[in-house]
């Protein structure tokens, strides 16, 4: 739709121009000459638009570095769970039966099973390049309460009962990944509140909510982690999962705080952003409203590895990586090289496409789940690293226009 209305921008821009007018993508500065020009010598032929490279090129065995170096048992472990949702898929239906059937599971007869059944595709972005960002992401734990007051003034809630969930795909099937949120205002259906909208309504609907809790930095960043535990005021624990967000995009706070000068890049880690917080309390509002983007839970009991990620299993520490489901299928399992957080030391091994996230868009892009408490904060926090990602697909597998795969 963009490259629609900028065609259409360009076309009004160029009016009465009579070369060919600039197409989007275009490596050129479009001719702003005026609507008297008769030829407009001075536009320059507009050079083509490269075509974009496919998301997923064959690769061989021998390309995914340390390979033979990993242990695949957590992750293989954690497929033959995910073969419940997987095997709905024809193609993974062998893989599945295989799977169960597989009595040898030590790491050297793991990763023969692994060769024998998959096949290496290299995540490719569109320019042609296979490098791409590596973050990190973990379960905090909270303090909670199940009543306001004493010190704990950030309610939690889950799916507001007034936002309406627009599912476009059964018009637009290129459009499945992609949802509308808004709200009936008279007769028109318009934008969710924005976070800075909400902090109003929360007075108003605190009945519904399902949590009270203590530090309203420390809430946002679960709310980009998508989860968290809560310890609460009697000793007990419960889990927060992610539910649903209000429609808007995810805006980086710490891109934030770089571009009015308050911190330097490298000090934009989760730890720099709250040290800042710390610092800054009364611009606290100012900065979480930066991001529009809102997200509401649901309660789960505090059980398995991890919490659920969008396939609606449990995370695994260290071996679950959330991914962009346009071009990454979730389930899959993918080889990851990468580095440590701030550090050159090489973290490669084999994980699995299990969850999702607002801010991860692209195909050579994903985010490394640490686990839950402090020190997998402490990881996750710092980690912006760049890596280079493999996806495993069923041998029987083949993409739009891949000749060339290896047998």
């Amino acid at each position: 739709m963009s490259r629609f209305l900028f065609a259409i921008l360009a076309a009004l821009v160029m009016a009465g121009c009579t070369q060919a007018p600039v197409q989007p993508n275009s490596r050129v500065v479009p001719c702003m000459a005026p609507v008297a020009c008769p030829t407009c010598p001075a536009c320059p032929v507009a050079e083509p638009p490269r075509p974009a490279e496919k998301p997923l090129q064959a690769a061989e065995w021998s390309d995914l570095p340390g390979w033979n170096e990993d242990d695949p048992g957590t992750v293989f472990a954690a497929l033959v769970a995910s073969c419940k949702s997987l095997e709905r898929q024809d193609q993974w239906k062998p893989v599945c039966a295989s799977a169960r059937a597989l009595d040898d599971r030590n790491a050297t007869a793991l990763q023969a099973w692994f060769e024998a059944q998959f096949r290496p595709w290299a995540l490719t972005n569109p320019d042609g390049s296979r490098s791409g960002l590596i973050t990190g992401y973990y379960e905090p734990i909270l303090k909670g309460s199940r009543t306001e007051g004493h010190g704990y003034a950030h309610p939690v809630f889950g799916p507001p009962d007034d936002m309406i969930v627009v599912e476009l795909a059964s018009l637009y099937p290129e459009l499945k990944h992609l949802r509308l949120r808004g709200r009936v205002e008279g007769r028109k259906l318009v934008p969710y509140y924005s976070r800075a909208e909400w902090a109003p309504q929360e007075s108003k609907r605190s009945p519904d909510a399902l949590l009270w809790l203590a530090d309203a930095i420390d809430f946002f960043f679960m709310q980009i982690q998508g989860s968290g535990q809560v310890q609460l005021t009697d000793g007990s624990r419960v889990r927060l999962n992610y539910a649903d967000q209000n429609g808007h995009p995810y805006r980086s706070i710490g891109r934030w705080l770089i571009e009015r000068g308050e911190l330097k890049a490298e000090q934009a880690s989760m730890q720099g952003i709250k040290t800042w917080a710390k610092a800054n309390p009364s611009r606290l509002a100012e900065l979480l409203n930066a991001n529009p983007s809102l997200v509401f839970f649901r309660e789960l009991p505090v059980e398995g590895s991890g919490p659920q990620g969008a396939m609606g299993l449990a995370l695994t520490p260290e071996r679950s990586l959330a991914v962009d489901p346009r071009h990454v299928p979730l389930g899959a399992p993918i080889w990851l090289a990468t580095t440590r957080p701030n550090s050159e030391q090489a973290l490669t091994r084999l994980m699995l496409a299990q969850d999702t996230g607002g801010a991860i868009r692209g195909v050579v892009r994903a985010d490394f789940y640490w686990g839950s408490g402090p020190d997998a904060g402490k990881e996750a926090g710092k980690m912006r690293q760049q890596g280079r990602m493999w996806v495993l697909m069923p041998r029987s597998y083949q993409p739009p226009d891949a000749p060339n795969a290896p047998r």
